[in-house]
């Protein structure tokens, strides 16, 4: 396609990003534009930046997007590019742009005051839940696919995730399960959801991200490890000052109320892991001077969230930071690492996870400490076990101890993770959610394996104390579940029967 004199059709949005190229921050801007466009929409980009000239109609390729017609004066290149195919625009396309300050980002709305908590279903000893996530339907897939692209409407989309949190909350009842999660079937990822629903964040698929990595050849063998196409995965970038608007989470738990009686259990990601996520040196910083600026924004929203979560009367909320076992496990200060999308710097061990201890005692900060839990495993996106970081917990005990929360629910059940014996001196007033199946792998652990490892916890730590779940969730990314929905029932089942052999063993009463 040769330069045009100016373009036949009229852009819907229009943005200049200057001198930007490809792997200085333009694509993000890209995202930032392009995502709220509908199928058939029009993006102009003007550009002053040579490298754009096969930059852009590459990407275009890349991405599945239509270069409709470039013109070129003097040195001011402009592209026109539908959002997928040309051809799949309706006769109107509303102006999708959101209201704006000046600055052009959006506002951003703080509580002038949080919401107290409320009572909610305690938890007893040696109860049984999962992780979080649960194996999506095939259909359920389709329906995020189609909402994210802008092919299935809100109403529609939160209709056909209600009917799959159904199933999944079904599974988990008849499992047996003493504590409830959605299945968190409406996210894309444990994690990185977040970046949909944030003032200010964008998801964006991390082939986008490989001009933006020191070392792209190594970047693009690690998204290889997901074993599902990159560009299904999307990572949240952040373009203005962090708000919420509008809740992460608690329309989950709102849902997941009416289907059951029982506690019910939210999963959040935690403040280091959002952190090290969303700080993207090429764009993060033309809203925060430096990470810990941002920081300051990821622990108010977070804190925003679970007021309101216990204020609605979730019995637990969970804080995800598998990332902590990056931080002592990957043998390298400097390495970027896939590990749970932290794509962005660190430093030496000590400083990352005091810096981690203060983000995560800042989130939790004044509310009931037993109803504040934390996840870590070491890596969750393949089954292949040689993939994943190997470490015991030696160098995160001092950490974890001195966190305030109420509850650690630790992977522990693969040799990866070392053994218990480690987690000794945990203080007493944290419980201890032991992971005692694998759901990395297909078969079905034995009963006595289960009563065996249940048994030494509670020797170890006490019976108070104790409550059991598999190693991680099943279904970390939506696109890539580790287990069917068969497996996970089965191995939920064999957790619940030798819960309630240890209950009767060592008269506990739900």
């Amino acid at each position: 396609m040769h330069a045009s004199e100016s373009h036949i059709h009229s852009p819907d949005i229009s943005f200049d990003g200057g001198d930007l190229d490809c792997g200085n921050g333009l694509l993000l801007l890209i995202r930032k534009h392009i995502d709220p466009l509908p199928r058939g929409g029009l993006l102009e980009i003007k550009s002053s930046e040579i490298s754009v000239e096969e930059d852009l109609p590459a990407w275009a390729r890349l991405t599945g997007n239509e270069l409709i017609s470039w013109t070129k004066k003097n040195r001011q290149w402009s592209f026109l590019i539908a959002k997928g195919k040309f051809a799949e625009r309706s006769a109107t396309v509303a102006n999708p742009v959101p209201a704006t300050h000046d600055n052009g980002v959006v506002k951003v709305t703080i509580p002038a005051k949080l919401p107290l908590p409320i009572a909610a279903p305690t938890i007893a000893p040696l109860s049984v839940m999962g992780i979080g996530s649960w194996p999506r339907p095939r259909w359920m897939l389709q329906a995020k696919h189609e909402h994210m692209e802008g092919r299935l409407d809100e109403i529609s989309f939160q209709a056909t995730a209600d009917d799959a949190v159904r199933l999944a909350v079904s599974a988990q009842l008849r499992a047996g399960v003493d504590v409830v999660t959605d299945g968190e079937q409406r996210r894309d990822s444990y994690a990185s959801f977040v970046g949909g629903l944030l003032d200010n964040c964008q998801l964006i698929p991390l082939t986008d991200l490989l001009p933006l990595v020191d070392d792209p050849e190594e970047f693009a063998r690690e998204l290889r490890a997901l074993d599902v196409p990159a560009e299904e995965v999307r990572h949240p970038a952040v373009f203005g000052p962090l708000g919420r608007s509008r809740s992460l989470a608690v329309h989950e738990f709102e849902f997941a109320r009416t289907l059951s009686d029982k506690p019910i259990k939210i999963a959040l990601p935690g403040p280091y892991l959002l952190t090290r996520t969303m700080w993207l040196e090429c764009i993060s910083d033309r809203a925060y001077s430096h990470r810990e600026e941002l920081a300051t924004d990821i622990v108010r929203v977070l804190r925003e969230e679970i007021a309101y979560l216990l204020a609605a009367g979730t019995s637990l909320i969970q804080l995800d930071e598998p990332v902590l076992s990056e931080v002592v496990f990957s043998g390298s200060v400097s390495k970027r690492s896939f590990m749970c999308g932290a794509l962005s710097e660190k430093n030496d061990v000590p400083t990352e996870l005091g810096f981690a201890r203060e983000l995560i005692n800042a989130v939790t900060a004044g509310f009931p400490r037993e109803r504040i839990a934390l996840h870590m495993c070491r890596g969750n996106w393949t089954p292949d076990e040689s993939a994943a970081l190997s470490g015991d917990y030696t160098p995160l005990v001092d950490t974890l101890s001195k966190l305030n929360v109420g509850s650690l629910l630790l992977e522990l059940c693969t040799p990866r993770a070392g053994e218990m014996e480690i987690l000794r001196s945990i203080p007493d007033e944290i419980r201890i959610g032991v992971g005692i199946c694998n759901q990395k792998h297909a078969h079905i652990e034995s009963l006595d394996h289960v009563l065996e490892k249940g048994e030494r916890a509670i020797q170890l730590f006490g019976k108070e104390r104790v409550l059991f779940t598999p190693d991680c969730g099943f279904a970390t990314f939506a696109d890539n579940p580790l287990a069917s929905e068969n497996i996970a029932e089965q191995k939920l089942k064999i957790i619940t029967t030798a819960s309630g052999i240890l209950r009767q063993r060592h008269r506990i009463t739900i």
